[in-house]
């Protein structure tokens, strides 16, 4: 049925926007609550990173793509109803100010899907084990790379006045935000890549999981769309609430972030960006005491990440059952 390709590609779209907006936060919470940018400023630096950093390797995408279920072993309906519950969640949450992982929305979207259509026997174990680990493991990495390198930049700048110090540290920001925003798209945008090459794969329409050209631009162009529109409630909790920043705790934050991404967009592994920057700003913040975390803001963030999986998995295995009371398989 070649009207449900068409409508995956248009639900992929809008949930990369969806992802993007929500997302948005990532890159730019920093610089913004450092006023080293301009929120304007801001949202266009990052939407410009963004949409050339999802040029940058495609192998985040083939993961996504058959690491979750095999793509013969599904139809476009199941693709369809995850990205139905990924884009919901995303969006209530946006909605509601707090930062989602939408790596842990689409997978969980996917999973709940695919067991819908399928049983748990659908699924491949061996291609999960290794996306939850890259998931679970990459934000403790942020948190631990963003204290020690924040402890680094304080031994060899420590002695420096305040004022000096964050003045040349503003101008850094303005690098490692960029490179944030560039890093985000090496990963974020690949996931939605990877959905859309998984039903042109089930649907018949390609033989392998290359991802082609088409699907990288709109995938790249929408991701950049949704980050300028600027979760700014999003921003807000990030970059205000969660701990008071200066220039040069925005560049050590963005900066471990950037590194961490990038090394898991080079491995093929799929993290969340969210989780990542939100980790290395807690790590920053824990080097100058720990009270200067506001830990009830991390902890409604903390209760979001965990609830964000299972939930989509409920809520595209509910999407999927009732799509196939209309569509055959």
């Amino acid at each position: 049925m070649h009207e449900l390709i068409f409508l995956v590609v248009a639900l992929a779209i809008i949930f990369e926007i969806s992802n993007g907006w929500n997302d948005s936060a990532n890159a730019i919470a920093t610089v913004v609550s450092t006023r080293v940018l301009s929120p304007q400023q801001a949202v266009l630096l990052a939407a410009t990173m963004d949409f050339l950093g999802a040029f940058l390797t495609t192998a985040v995408a083939k993961t996504i793509g058959t690491g979750i279920v095999n793509p013969l072993a599904i139809t476009e309906v199941v693709v369809a109803a995850a990205l139905i519950g990924g884009f919901l969640w995303n969006a209530a949450m946006t909605w509601r100010g707090l930062p989602v992982s939408a790596s842990h929305a689409l997978i969980g979207s996917l999973m709940g899907a695919s067991v819908a259509f399928g049983g748990f026997g659908i699924l491949n174990p061996a291609g999960l084990k290794k996306i939850f680990i890259a998931l679970f493991s990459s934000p403790i990495i942020g948190l631990l790379f963003g204290y020690f390198f924040m402890k680094f930049i304080l031994k060899i700048f420590g002695n420096y006045s305040p004022g000096a110090v964050n003045r040349n540290f503003g101008k850094l920001q303005l690098i490692s935000s960029g490179f944030m925003a560039f890093s985000h798209g090496s990963n974020d945008a690949q996931k939605v890549m990877g959905i859309i090459t998984l039903a042109l794969m089930s649907g018949g329409y390609i033989q392998s999981d290359t991802v082609p050209l088409w699907v990288i631009v709109i995938c790249a162009a929408a991701m950049a769309s949704g980050t300028a529109m600027g979760g700014w409630r999003v921003i807000k909790t990030l970059g205000v609430q969660m701990l008071k920043l200066e220039p040069v705790h925005g560049f050590a934050a963005e900066t471990a972030a950037t590194v961490t991404i990038i090394g898991a967009s080079a491995l093929g592994m799929p993290v969340s960006t969210t989780h990542v920057i939100s980790s290395t700003i807690m790590g920053v913040g824990a080097t100058r005491r720990l009270s200067a975390v506001r830990w009830g803001i991390a902890g409604k963030i903390l209760m979001a990440w965990v609830i964000t999986l299972p939930a989509c998995f409920f809520v595209a295995w509910s999407a999927c059952k009732l799509m196939l009371l209309f569509i055959p398989r």
